[in-house]
């Protein structure tokens, strides 16, 4: 089949909020149309380009740029096939991978609606996805709380201290800071633990997190994605490797403990920036935070590629050439032109394989086409089916119902002849 042979070839290497339904405080709102895109808009139409923008990846010395992409989160999926490696521990030869897929668009379509043409489509690794996405967003989250903090600067350029006014002012354009509520988000994130949270970003690797010796029941929490694949929370799994899924109904907030041993609640407030719907995950432009402003020293600003995209890319399975993305690996002029344009369709396949609603939550293949109802527990059989399933299952009984009856008949005749051959001998 054509899903199992883009499956072979494309290999990679390795959230709702609490269910308590109360608000959670530490959620920094993100919206698309801010102050910061504004001002990065403004750098970049004066900004030129130098070597250090280029992403480069080797192929016949070919180097890629994509520092006027962002990075915009389109799906996450559990898929199950056949393990590389079999383990004899388990008694199943199937594995379970987790897969995020994602766009690079034009810095000027992220919006709800995101990217139609003109962008790639890629594949990577839950992991590798998390990891770097958490890391940004975590150190986006500190130039946030550092700028807000340079707040009280303003009073300084009051004060006749212009350059440290203007400095302060400047980093807050660049993460989007607004001084009058700034300083409440970032002690609502300061003060999480003591408020009886806890970042879900520290439970998507998979660890255990409950342990009954007397029941022998063993918890492990790890990220996972929604029924929709639009969402990444964080769910409980009874095996190391987080692929079996303990169930909806069993709550994770009641096996999270501190070291106190008090239980606390999970803050979506980080993760759920690595899957918004209405706004990119993170821009792949880098200006230098010290860029000044409109005095026409811009033009000499460098631009380079923000590292989260860097590394997503260099890891990531390409479909870029459907979808017109023209800052994409050219193989045109490569001895490997083939062999990679046969990857690339693969990488596509599989892809659209997976956006087409083969695989239910868990990862489990599913049939569509009228035969199953996908995302959901009701399947609905065609005639034809309902047809065979029931001479399949009349004739399973016809040949038991013989086999028993044939059984019963070879019985009977030993007997007979057992009790001819006792008579014979007396």
């Amino acid at each position: 089949m054509k899903v199992l042979s883009a499956a072979a070839a494309f290999s990679l290497g390795s959230a709702s909020a609490a269910s308590s339904g109360k608000k959670n405080p530490f959620a920094p709102k993100v919206t698309p149309n801010t102050p910061r895109s504004s001002y990065m808009g403004k750098l970049l139409s004066k900004a030129r380009p130098t070597p250090n923008s280029q992403l480069s990846r080797r192929l016949d010395d070919q180097e890629v740029d994509i520092s006027s992409y962002s990075l915009k989160f389109q799906q996450c999926q559990y898929i199950k096939q056949y393990a590389e490696e079999q383990n004899e521990d388990v008694d199943t030869v199937l594995e379970t991978k987790r897969f995020v897929i994602f766009r690079l668009c034009p810095n000027d379509s992220c919006s709800s609606e995101g990217c139609s043409y003109g962008y790639g489509e890629y594949i990577v690794d839950m992991e590798t996805y998390l990891e770097s996405t958490l890391q940004h967003k975590q150190e986006e989250q500190e130039q946030y709380c550092n700028a807000c903090e340079e707040c009280d600067d303003d009073d300084d350029a009051a004060a006749g201290d212009d350059a440290a006014g203007d400095d302060a002012a400047r980093r807050r354009r660049l993460v989007n800071v607004d001084c009058s509520s700034c300083y409440a988000q970032c002690q609502n994130i300061e003060n999480m633990e003591e408020n009886g949270y806890v970042d879900a970003a520290e439970y998507v690797n998979c660890e255990k997190v409950y342990e009954n010796d007397n029941t022998g029941l063993i918890y492990y929490a790890g990220a996972i994605c929604s029924n929709s694949g639009k969402r990444i929370k964080v769910g409980l799994f009874t095996d190391e490797d987080c692929s079996e899924y303990a169930g909806a109904d069993v709550a994770v907030d009641q096996y999270l403990k501190n070291e106190n041993g008090y239980n606390v609640k999970l803050s979506y407030h980080l993760l759920k920036q690595t899957f918004v719907s209405d706004d990119c995950v993170a821009s792949c432009t880098k200006v230098d935070e010290n860029a000044a402003d409109d005095d026409g020293a811009d033009d000499d600003r460098e631009v380079e590629t923000a590292e989260v995209c860097e590394n997503l890319y260099e890891a990531a399975g390409k479909c870029e050439s459907p979808n017109g993305f023209a800052d994409g690996m050219d193989y045109s002029n490569s001895e490997y032109y083939d062999v990679q344009v046969s990857n690339e369709e693969s990488v596509c396949d599989y892809i659209s394989t997976i956006q087409g609603g083969h695989y239910d939550q868990y990862g489990e293949v599913v049939v569509q086409g009228g035969q199953t109802t996908i995302m959901s527990s009701s399947v609905q059989t065609t005639g034809g089916q309902k047809f065979a399933l029931t001479f399949f299952v009349i004739g399973t009984v016809g040949l038991a119902a013989y086999a028993a009856l044939l059984n019963s008949k070879i019985r009977s005749e030993s007997k007979v002849n057992l009790s001819a051959q006792e008579g014979n001998m007396a």
